[in-house]
């Protein structure tokens, strides 16, 4: 359908500008070739040349050609709000119109030396020139983020307000670019109503980027697994669609489905979560204990990370005192930083490694310990007999890049299916233990992107890839660059304007 209608679009733009040529006094074939088209219209109008150059700006020159277009039809004497609308929305039955109607005729360069703006028409365009400025720079420059959870705490504390830059690894093309401006994918006041038209969708393109991503970048990306949501603000991303199918419905996705409202939303428009990339295309991850390595090395540890301990005492415990004036653990607000433990005179704290030193000191602690969650069946990629991993005894995994040719075994299978199908747009088929791609029988996948390993600097209050798997080249963002603003209870003075590295 989406097709479609652009197919009549673009036939009706052109024979409008047909009848619009031959009353303008130009050859009225040459409407129909493209840029050739608004090159003429450059001329006949007395347009600047370099607005003909500078309609070919990806994305922004397009804005430039719908400019030309309405100087043009401003010499048909057609100036009003009214007009320049049909001409940005239905310029496929207002160009038609003009170029043949006998009520409509050319007046050229003379009707505009007569015209002259009312104030409210200058309001108009001026707030029209914002909005169009300002949706191109959130789409192609920076994005302000703010923080909405702990995952990065204290790396990044929830109330952080970011720059995200966009251009680092190369600003996306919208996928889809029919869209409420300055929102991402609900419209305002509301956390269920979708605010994008998805009947018209692009392929995947990038600008050329200053630099590609890097182990140990802070990195804005599309949530992989957040394609497919439970519409309620209690689900969302918050709790993951594909976690309820596996875990609550059994893989039972029509039962799923039918007690829940269910939208799936295109890449572009699932929500945008941050975490920091440790790893890249060809690295091997893997998690010991809690601890992070990349290729069989200690991985780096940000300053303001958090992990799990077991802290055992001789039974007196810490003081209320040191835990709300030294780790800021708030006990009144019920704070997540603390838990108690299975084994007597044991609690298991969340902290940074300067928290571990100051525990450490305390004159009834025993021992500060990594605390290791060793549950089962809760990480990616869910296959339990074949990778029986946890949260803090993870991998060892290779994480793919681009061309790199892939094994596809039932012992594989579990770690490429949504990469290859969801990821990179293929059929995958198991018959009779046999794999079908693309209707060709198959033992191995050649990737057409990169993927990274992203994961919270919050260890354990983290949902990060882990839990979900890899993350697309396709899905990535742009880079979080500053803290620009933050906020509990009044600013964080000392965060504003603070590098994130």
């Amino acid at each position: 359908m989406g097709l479609f209608l652009f197919i009549i679009g673009v036939i009706g733009w052109h024979v409008g500008m047909y009848g619009m040529f031959r009353k303008a006094g130009l050859e009225p074939w040459k409407a129909l070739i493209p840029l050739y088209n608004t090159w003429l219209i450059v001329e006949k109008c007395k347009i600047r040349k370099y607005w003909f150059w500078l309609q070919l700006i990806p994305i922004a020159g397009q804005f430039i050609t719908i400019w030309i277009t309405i100087i043009f039809v401003m010499h048909f004497k057609r100036v009003t709000v009214i007009d320049h609308a049909a001409t940005v929305f239905l310029p496929f039955l207002y160009f038609p119109y003009l170029g043949f109607s006998a009520k409509e005729k050319w007046y050229g360069e003379d009707v505009l030396k007569h015209y002259h703006k009312p104030a409210s028409r200058e309001w108009i365009d001026a707030g029209v020139f914002a909005i169009v400025a300002a949706t191109i720079i959130r789409t192609f420059v920076f994005e302000a983020y703010v923080i909405p959870t702990g995952s990065m705490e204290k790396t990044l504390l929830i109330n952080d307000f970011l720059f995200v830059n966009k251009m680092s690894y190369g600003a996306r093309i919208p996928q889809t670019p029919l869209s409420f401006p300055f929102v991402h994918n609900t419209m305002p006041f509301s956390k269920t109503t979708t605010s994008y038209i998805k009947s018209v969708q692009l392929a995947y393109k990038r600008l050329p980027a200053f630099t590609e991503v890097k182990r140990n970048d802070v990195v804005v990306f599309n949530f992989p697994a957040g394609d497919t949501i439970i519409n309620l603000p209690e689900y969302g991303s918050a709790r993951p669609y594909y976690d309820e199918l596996r875990f609550t419905y059994k893989g039972d996705r029509e039962a799923l489905n039918a007690n829940f409202p269910v939208i799936v939303h295109p890449m572009d428009k699932t929500d945008n979560y941050i975490k920091r990339c440790v790893a890249v295309g060809g690295d091997v991850v893997q998690v010991k204990n809690g601890s992070l390595f990349i290729n069989q090395a200690p991985a780096f540890v940000p300053p303001g990370s958090q992990t799990e301990y077991a802290v055992e005492t001789d039974g007196a415990g810490l003081t209320n005192e040191f835990l709300a004036d030294e780790l800021g653990i708030d006990l009144e607000n019920g704070s997540d930083q603390i838990r108690t433990s299975d084994k007597a005179g044991t609690i298991v704290l969340n902290l940074t490694k300067e928290g571990v030193e100051k525990v450490q000191k305390q004159p009834h602690v025993k021992s500060v310990l990594p605390y290791s969650d060793n549950q089962i069946g809760l990480t990616f990629p869910n296959d339990e007999i074949n990778f029986p991993w946890t949260v803090d005894n993870y991998g060892p995994l290779t994480i793919p890049k681009k061309g790199d040719v892939l094994a596809i075994t039932p012992q594989t299978i579990a770690l490429y299916r949504r990469l290859i199908i969801t990821y990179e747009n293929n059929t995958l088929e198991e018959v009779n233990g046999k794999y079908i791609l693309n209707g060709k029988e198959t033992t191995t996948y050649t990737t057409k992107y990169n993927y990274y390993w992203m994961m919270g600097d919050n260890r354990h209050r983290s949902q990060d890839s882990r839990y979900w798997g890899l993350v697309p080249e396709t899905h990535v963002v742009g880079k979080a660059s500053l803290i620009w603003f933050s906020w509990e209870n009044g600013p964080r003075w000392k965060r504003l304007f603070n590098a994130i590295k």
